[in-house]
């Protein structure tokens, strides 16, 4: 704490104001424990990750530690026990903290462990949502989404409560982080947050339905002796019935886990499906970058080509063809970071059948025999 300018007194310039009591709410508060905790861990060896700033890594020969902070939780894994615990003495001579053990819950997700990985769970999070909607003994149903057109913003009459609406979406955001099968679902009606109707609704109270039958559901993370990484993206074309802007979904799976997917409308409309398919391998190609900068950092590197595997033939041959045609110009910036990808040899673009789509689920509404398949795949047991 120092006093403004103008306050100091001349006899005493170390003095601060006697706060007579905690002044909470600060601005400035988090980005000063932040900077606490930094200087304090860079003294003890970590370095700061550039592409996470809320994780700091640890190496010095083969001993190799990791914290990732959040606020005031903190999750810290060693590659050893005993450094583990010498990390935690000092951590806990500077700042007042309490070990909870082995990992079992983080910021609402419980931690569930096995002799071949982890089990990450909501249930909890999820019961209170569906308890909070009323909804705690509704009839289930089997998929969150029906095979219709996508929501309009405007067919139906307003819904009578739209706070409540916009609470129940914003819940169900937070729970698409162990639940990927419901993360096109939950984008759809997120969509209409500003201006709910019934039939928005009525498909939010479809992924409650959903919920209430798949309430045990979680991601499952296990032990992989593969270390590439393998995407899939998807991109249903026109399909806002009010923009016709496009809906881009991809997958990142690294080894058998999948770490990364993402669900979202296009910012800018698509002439033709090549440029929405071609949009959305551009986006999951800039993310397997950072994935691939994230894991060098973690001293894991990557040493074989991203694969990317989409279903369209044209957005294929634009990936190995550097010559522009007139009819992509307007997307010449996503041509030149692709090709540059796939020149270096960081990016390999293959072809998958529709049938084996994994992002479609992340695109539209399925089927269930359909949708089951690719929950399945989505390591969503």
């Amino acid at each position: 704490m120092h006093q403004p300018l103008g306050f100091r007194d001349p006899n005493f310039p170390d003095h601060v104001c006697l706060l007579k009591k905690s002044l909470y709410g600060l601005k400035q508060a988090p980005r000063a424990w932040y900077q606490r905790f930094t200087d304090f861990v860079a003294t003890i060896g970590f370095s700061h990750s550039k592409s996470d700033h809320s994780l700091f890594i640890y190496r010095r020969g083969s001993d190799i530690a990791y914290i990732l902070l959040y606020v005031d939780d903190i999750i810290l894994t060693a590659s050893s026990d005993n450094l583990r615990k010498s990390i935690m003495a000092l951590l806990s001579a500077e700042f007042a903290m309490k070990d909870l053990g082995p990992l079992s819950y983080f910021l609402g997700i419980v931690v569930t462990r096995n002799a071949d990985g982890l089990f990450l769970s909501q249930k909890q999070y999820a019961e209170e949502i569906l308890e909070r909607a009323g909804m705690s003994h509704c009839r289930p149903s089997p998929t969150p989404v029906d095979t219709k057109p996508k929501l309009s913003a405007s067919k139906d009459a307003p819904f009578n409560d739209p706070t409540k609406y916009r609470q129940l979406a914003g819940a169900l955001q937070y729970l698409t982080f162990t639940r990927p099968d419901i993360s096109y679902a939950v984008q759809q009606v997120c969509r209409h947050m500003h201006d709910p109707r019934i039939e928005h609704m009525a498909a939010l109270k479809r992924i409650l339905s959903y919920i209430q039958e798949s309430i045990d559901f979680g991601l499952y993370l296990y032990k992989s002796i593969v270390n590439s990484l393998v995407s899939y993206t998807d991109a249903d074309w026109g399909g806002c019935p009010d923009t016709r802007r496009s809906t881009s979904g991809y997958c990142v799976f690294f080894g058998d886990n999948l770490i990364y997917w993402s669900s979202k409308r296009q910012p800018t409309l698509s002439r033709s499906s090549a440029e929405a398919e071609y949009r959305g391998v551009a986006n999951v190609d800039s993310e397997s970058c950072w994935i691939r900068n994230l894991l060098l950092e973690l001293h894991c590197p990557i040493q074989k080509a991203t694969l990317v595997y989409f279903d369209n033939v044209s957005a294929i041959y634009l990936s190995g063809n550097p010559v522009q045609h007139q009819r992509t110009k307007h997307i010449e910036m996503d041509i030149h970071f692709v090709h540059e990808k796939v020149a270096r040899g960081e990016v390999c673009v293959l072809h998958v059948p529709s049938r084996y789509q994994i992002a479609d689920i992340f695109t539209k509404g399925l089927p269930r025999v359909l949708f089951d398949d690719f929950r399945d795949s989505l390591s969503v047991r």
